[in-house]
């Protein structure tokens, strides 16, 4: 069941918020939780019914590993010893559904072995739940938590909002939230809990569905044209890079959003996970903007166990390279994914590497900027082209490699002297939106700079804490501050009608949905 779809919006949401609000205002705390829990197990079994036996085998088996490390009278070394089966159960499982066709793929493929596996479909958010509970595990190992009664960790694991996608939560952070005494002093602030709710997950909705899905149109036929042997030129690999670079960012911004909206309808208060990437000043602030809980999770869960930048300068980038890879093919099982990550884990280290010489401050804010978007959308495209072939021709294109096409009054000038262009028509490959329409590089541009310039969902609703803010950056926006208001809910009801409205027949995935 996905956020942008019909049976979530008419159904599941009205039912879900209508029952627990019902339950909750009876005084019913334990009753509340246990009609979240059923609600998000029916979320996660409404995508395949077959596959709740491993989400909750996995959660049962590390609520009792938990507590053993939390209570039980074993010495450091048995519990480091539980530690190490833990984490390395859940990687197990994680490596056996996500990469065990690929290992014996490429196996194949360069060792010449004949070893047949039967495909194995890939459980829906397993990327997100076992580094959820690794995450728990390790917590609870240094004392940082402790895990209470199995209901409350329970519905940490499942709490639909934040199963499929992320944020990946720690349990201290919204454990206490599931607490009785909690979830009955949601109902004093029930009307403003709603009301920001619904215009944040309408916001989110509306760049999923209005944004996010209609500027995929134009990624795509590069894309594929480039996957099918078409070489594209400069113009064209770049506008098809730029496109789903915007793609992705508003399709992930609108999913954060609407996690933390349908959260605060109930009144749990999720991390943000979201905040103004494209603003970015270097790679290494894009980081601490992007997919913000899966950065902190390889911050303190890998960087900082191989050695972080404890061990000496070149020990430092090497544990980054590491990391980055790591994180890549956390994504998925590809060599474009190892690709993409490398390829971060390389920006990150001479971006360290620069600032360590004192050049932090050098170009100005708006050339940092365009250089830091220029460097990430150039690792976009590993991260959706269909194999590393078409990654490499895309990346070559970019470059300039295949030339520019241009109109005939240009290529007819001086400057076809220079060998700068080559010119195949106006339609070169049948496939250039911005030669049919002229008004893609336009949008494009208008949906960059929005990026740039406006302010993000939490700012404007930072007056009243929509979330847990784990990003240091500025947060208020008082011009254009949320308030309950009724201005403010016209503008929050048009926005999620529209995004109702322009839903559609289709449902379209969000493009972290099978990670």
């Amino acid at each position: 069941m996905l956020f942008n779809s019909h049976i979530f919006v008419f159904v599941f949401l009205p039912l879900t918020l209508g029952g627990f609000l019902l339950i909750r205002a009876l005084g019913l705390a334990t009753g509340a939780v246990l009609w979240l829990l059923a609600a998000s197990t029916l979320f996660y079994g409404w995508w395949n019914p077959a596959y709740l036996w491993l989400l909750y085998a996995i959660m049962l088996a590390n609520y009792g590993l938990g507590r053993l490390l939390a209570e039980a009278p074993f010495s450091e070394a048995w519990r480091r010893a539980l530690l190490v089966l833990g984490v390395g159960g859940n990687l197990a499982v994680l490596g056996w559904f996500k990469y065990a066709n690929f290992i014996v793929d490429n196996l194949n493929a360069f060792a010449g072995t004949g070893i047949s596996l039967q495909r194995i479909t890939l459980p829906l958010a397993i990327s997100f739940f076992i580094f959820q509970k690794i995450a728990f595990l390790v917590d609870t190992y240094r004392r940082e938590t402790r895990p209470k009664d199995i209901l409350r960790y329970s519905l940490f694991v499942v709490f639909f909002p934040q199963l499929i996608a992320g944020p990946i939560v720690r349990f201290q952070e919204v454990a206490p939230q599931f607490e009785a005494d909690a979830v009955l002093r949601g109902r004093r602030r029930m009307g403003e809990d709603l009301a920001l709710g619904f215009t944040i997950f309408g916001i989110g909705l509306f760049k999923k569905v209005m944004i996010a899905d209609s500027i995929a149109q134009f990624a795509t036929p590069f894309f594929d044209a480039a996957a099918s042997g078409t070489r594209l030129d400069l113009v064209e690999a770049w506008i098809g890079a730029t496109a789903y670079g915007l793609q992705l960012y508003f399709d992930f911004s609108g999913y954060s959003e609407m996690a933390v909206g349908l959260a605060r309808m109930v009144g749990i208060r999720l991390p943000v996970n979201f905040w103004s990437p494209y603003k970015a000043t270097s790679v290494i602030d894009f980081w601490r903007r992007w997919h913000i809980t899966l950065s902190r999770f390889l911050r303190d869960y890998l960087y900082i166990p191989l050695g972080g930048n404890r061990r000496g300068k070149a020990r430092r980038y090497l544990n980054v390279l590491l990391t980055m890879a790591l994180g890549g093919l956390w994504h998925g099982a590809s060599w474009n994914f190892l690709v993409w990550g490398t390829l971060h884990g390389a920006y990150l280290s001479i971006n360290h590497l620069w600032r360590a010489r004192g050049a932090t401050g050098h170009g100005g804010v708006w050339w940092r900027r365009a250089a830091t978007f220029a460097a990430v959308t150039v690792a976009w495209v590993f991260f959706r082209a269909a194999n590393l072939p078409t990654a490499v021709a895309i990346v070559e294109s970019m470059g300039g490699l295949n030339g520019i096409s241009v109109p005939k009054r240009l290529a007819a000038s001086a400057l076809a002297k220079l060998h700068l262009f080559r010119f195949d028509g106006f339609l070169p490959h049948d496939l250039t939106p911005y030669a049919v329409r002229p008004y893609v590089v336009p949008l494009t541009l208008s949906l960059l700079l929005a990026c740039w310039l406006l302010p993000n969902t939490f700012e404007l609703t930072a007056g009243y804490r929509p979330a847990i803010m784990i990003y240091g950056g500025r947060r208020s926006a008082s011009r254009w501050s949320w308030r309950p208001s009724p201005g403010w809910a016209a503008l929050a009801a048009l926005v999620l009608a529209s995004a109702i409205l322009g839903m559609g027949d289709g449902v379209s995935e969000f493009l972290y949905f099978q990670f």
